[in-house]
């Protein structure tokens, strides 16, 4: 009989032992039972004969975690503070039986061969400028390097010449996005080159369409890999490169455990494969920015020319923002306005008493969506239908602060009667097909204004645009956030280049911060270069960061375990507590929550002082973006 020690995938428990009279692989996906229930596990270890009983491996499938990715489950698992079965539930295995290694050996050599005799070529029809042939051989030389290009500069061109090399190599390309970004037109754009060696890959597949594309993915056909953070996990061979595009973007994070950044995770397996990561932004993250070699794309393909008004103002829909608007309307011109909050307004507020109406289950005000009538938390989706009177001091002075995107569009609509408006945010659009639609709506003229959230920066190309109003930039400047500077100019910057793409355009900026903000829009690397002096001794890229949260129904006993952790993480002298305490918002889904925010100048620290503190209630976030 022999003994493997099985990690359960998905799973946070550690693993467990069983036996079989058959000889497997390390790395095997196994079907095995745990207190009465089938889980899916992998080997990770031969194990000798255990003093206690086993259960026995109940199936061996053609499935295998190849070395690499046990390797990254590895690092996953210490650095995110994971269990190795949440690791590896992260990735797919390489299925065996879907074709023979050695065919797959055999194959790549004759393709190989191919490529020599010209058979695989570059397609034609991706030329590139001086400018961008300089970057491509810029970034050719290092193993990781940021590519620092201006909105419309032609960053997308220099990947796809890249992926057409890699094509020539007889080598497959992933090309990783942020989730919203997943755009249609980014699909079309990689289709029309490469045809059906383009294989997209996201959460909103079909059954069926995942199917289709891992036969691609197993098979070798599919030679470029584009999706959001799981295309990274994909069991892929012959890998010649990752690029990750908008590596700024927040959605590279996962919120859920492993807590994985997936920019980072992209750098490491670069590493692991020793294969070339390309990052790519027109507005960098300062710690990519720090950290590695960049080439700087300037311009665009488009002489226009972009005024920015800046109007000093709190998030409404002023008077010269309405006239602008009217203005763009006349000349039969297309408009977006960006909001960074979504339904009609963010809080209902008493006028007698200042009561702000919160969710029964979270520490944190309810947003108001008119179209259902209904109060509505966005951390736990609880909703009730809109109060009449204050719940606090039974009052009927009940106001609406902060303007969302849904108001934006119904105010609109009232001034403008024969304005077609569109709202662009998670509530309205909610599947691909939804996201395919507005789009070509917008690019086919039918839609004359588009009403957002973070939603419309994200890497859309929109042709007809003349005008921009970007309202909530002070809201977003004033977050409690080391990163608060940076994701608010890097928004305006965004939204601002999604406009002037084939004709001048105006930006209208509602601030009271004009000054930081006109200083800095057209220069991000003197901003990049002024915000490094204020991250020095203190934050990311020159510290690290570990935040640790404990919720529980029991306020008490969230509390305690706080305690107890933040009382032990004292003996290391190397690690700093920044603060520790009850969270910004106390209460989510019913639970109370509390937090330490750790500091150190290496993450190895961090890890160390964590193992040894660790409790049961403890949910442990390295290099955190979240610290509402």
């Amino acid at each position: 009989m022999k003994y493997y020690n099985i990690t359960l995938l998905n799973s946070p428990l550690e693993p467990f032992t069983y036996h079989s009279p058959k000889i497997i692989n390390i790395g095997t996906k196994v079907k095995v039972k745990v207190r009465n229930r089938e889980s899916l596990g992998a080997v990770i270890s031969a194990s000798k004969e255990p003093e206690f009983k086993t259960s026995e491996i109940l199936e061996v499938y053609d499935s295998l975690y190849s070395d690499k990715q046990l390797l990254l489950a590895r690092f996953i698992s210490t650095y995110y503070f994971c269990s190795l079965g949440e690791a590896l539930g992260l990735m797919m295995a390489y299925e065996c039986g879907m074709r023979s290694q050695v065919e797959l050996g055999n194959e790549s050599l004759d393709m190989h061969s191919q490529a020599e005799h010209g058979n695989e070529k570059i397609p034609s029809s991706i030329i590139l400028s001086a400018k961008q042939k300089e970057a491509l051989v810029f970034l050719k030389k290092y193993k990781t390097s940021l590519l620092f290009g201006d909105t419309g500069s032609g960053k997308t061109e220099i990947y796809m010449y890249y992926f057409s090399e890699m094509i020539a190599q007889n080598k497959r390309s992933i090309f990783l996005m942020p989730e919203i970004s997943l755009t249609p037109q980014m699909n079309q754009r990689l289709q029309n080159h490469f045809g059906d060696a383009v294989v997209m890959w996201h959460s909103k597949l079909t059954p069926k369409q995942k199917k289709e594309a891992l036969v691609k993915i197993y098979d070798g056909s599919a030679k470029i890999i584009a999706g959001p953070r799981s295309a990274l996990f994909l069991p892929i061979k012959d890998l010649g490169i990752i690029v990750v595009d908008e590596e700024h973007d927040d959605s590279y994070k996962s919120s859920s455990r492993p807590r994985y950044n997936a920019r980072d995770i992209a750098i490491y397996m670069g590493r692991l494969y020793d294969i070339p990561v390309v990052l790519g932004s027109a507005t960098p993250s300062l710690s990519t920015y720090v950290k590695f070699p960049h080439v700087r794309l300037k311009g665009g393909f488009y002489n226009s020319k972009k005024e920015f008004v800046y109007e000093r103002g709190a998030e409404s829909l002023s008077p010269l923002i309405m006239s602008s608007l009217k203005n763009s309307l006349i000349a039969k011109e297309q408009a977006i306005l960006f909001l960074p909050t979504r339904a009609n307004f963010k809080y209902l507020i008493c006028s007698d008493c200042g009561h702000t109406h919160k969710c029964v289950f979270c520490s944190v005000g309810m947003s108001i969506h008119q179209k259902t009538r209904s109060l509505k938390c966005h951390y736990c989706n609880f909703a009730q239908a809109i109060p009449q009177v204050c719940s606090e001091c039974n009052g009927h002075n009940l106001i609406s602060s902060r303007l969302g995107t849904a108001e934006a569009v119904k105010n609109i609509k009232e001034e403008f009667g024969e304005a077609r408006v569109e709202q662009f945010d998670r509530d309205v659009i909610t599947t691909t097909s939804k996201l395919k639609r507005a789009l070509k709506s917008f690019n086919d003229k039918e839609i004359d204004i588009l009403v957002g959230t973070q939603m419309l920066s994200k890497g859309h190309d929109y042709h007809g645009v003349t005008l921009a109003v970007v309202l909530g930039m002070d809201n977003m400047l004033n977050m409690s956030d080391y990163r608060a500077r940076e994701k608010a100019l890097s928004t305006l910057i965004q939204v601002a280049g999604r406009s002037g793409r084939k004709e001048s355009a105006k930006v209208l900026v509602q601030s009271f911060n004009e000054s930081f903000f006109s200083a800095y829009v057209d220069k991000y690397e003197d901003f990049l270069e002024e915000e490094k002096e204020y991250r020095k001794e203190l934050y990311p890229p020159y510290k690290k960061l570990c935040r640790i949260l404990f919720s529980h129904k029991n306020g008490i006993k969230a509390g305690e375990a706080m305690n107890e952790m933040q009382q032990c993480l004292r003996n290391f002298s190397n690690v700093e507590i920044v603060g520790y305490g009850k969270c910004g918002i106390e209460r989510v889904a019913d639970k109370y929550r509390f937090e330490i925010l750790l500091r150190s100048d290496k993450s190895t620290d961090i890890i160390k002082a964590i193992s040894t503190c660790k409790n049961s209630l403890a949910e442990v976030d390295m290099d955190p973006i979240e610290f509402g």
